[in-house]
C-alpha cells in the first residue's frame, strides 16, 4: 500500500499537529520554523535527470547545468539515449553523469504505476538503475509522489538537526536515525519537513550561511 498521500498544506498541518502532541521537541522546533513548507515537486523521468544533475556539484552550479539539460530537451529517454556523449557534455555533464543518464533513460520505468506501487517497491524500482541511491529515491517518493511516510535516513542536515533537537552528544548514524524515526510513523516525512526547517534555524541563529 502507498499510505497516506500529502496533497497539499492541510496535510503538512495535519501531520505537524500529530507530531507535536506526541512528541514535545518538535512542537519545540515548530514554535520557531512556523508553518513548514509543501515542497511537492512532478513526478517523472524528468526529475530524477534533475536529482543527477545535482549531485555532488553546489546549487548554483546545479542549477546552471539543470538550465542547460533542460533547454536543450534533454529531459525525456529518447532523447538521452538519442544524444552523442559529446553533446551531453557540453551541457555541462561529467562522464559518471553521463553513465547514470543513459542508465535512467534504459530502465523503462513507469512512472505512472510508481504513484500506486507501495514504498518499498518505488525505493528498489529506483535503486536499481546505476547513480540512484536511497537518499535520491526517497527524496523522490516523499516530494515528487508526496509519500507521507518515508524518512531520508542518512541525510546529514536531518542527522545534526535531531542531534541539536534532542540533545543527543553526537550525530545518530543512519541506522540510529532509522530506529528513531520510527516512532514518527505515519508522518515521518513531515517529520523531516520538520527538521530541515529547525536546521534552518539553527544555522541562521549560529550565523552560518
Amino acid at each position: 500500500m502507498t499510505g497516506r498521500i500529502i496533497k497539499g498544506d492541510a496535510c503538512v498541518v495535519e501531520g505537524a499537529a500529530w507530531l507535536a502532541d506526541r512528541e514535545p521537541r518538535f512542537a519545540q522546533a515548530l514554535a520557531l520554523t512556523g508553518p513548514l513548507p509543501l515542497r511537492l515537486k512532478p513526478d517523472g523521468f524528468a526529475e530524477l535527470v534533475s536529482a543527477i544533475v545535482s549531485q555532488q556539484v553546489s546549487t548554483a552550479s546545479a542549477a546552471a547545468i539543470w538550465a542547460r539539460v533542460d533547454a536543450a530537451g534533454m529531459t525525456a529517454p529518447e532523447s538521452i539515449l538519442a544524444a552523442s556523449d559529446a553533446y551531453l557534455q557540453g551541457c555541462g555533464l561529467s562522464r559518471p553523469k553521463l553513465r547514470y543518464l543513459r542508465a535512467l533513460a534504459e530502465a523503462g520505468i513507469d512512472y505512472a504505476a510508481l504513484r500506486s506501487a507501495p514504498t518499498e517497491e518505488v525505493i528498489d524500482t529506483l535503486t536499481a538503475v546505476t547513480g540512484i541511491g536511497h537518499w535520491t529515491a526517497e527524496i523522490y517518493a516523499m516530494f515528487s509522489l508526496g509519500r507521507a511516510d518515508v524518512f531520508a535516513h542518512g541525510d546529514l542536515a536531518l542527522q545534526e538537526s535531531a542531534r541539536v533537537l534532542f540533545g543527543l552528544t553526537e550525530r545518530p548514524t543512519e541506522r540510529q536515525m532509522r530506529g528513531m524515526a520510527e516512532a514518527w510513523s505515519p508522518w515521518r516525512s513531515v517529520a523531516a519537513r520538520i527538521l530541515w526547517a529547525y536546521y534552518r534555524v539553527n544555522k541562521a541563529h549560529e550565523g552560518i550561511r
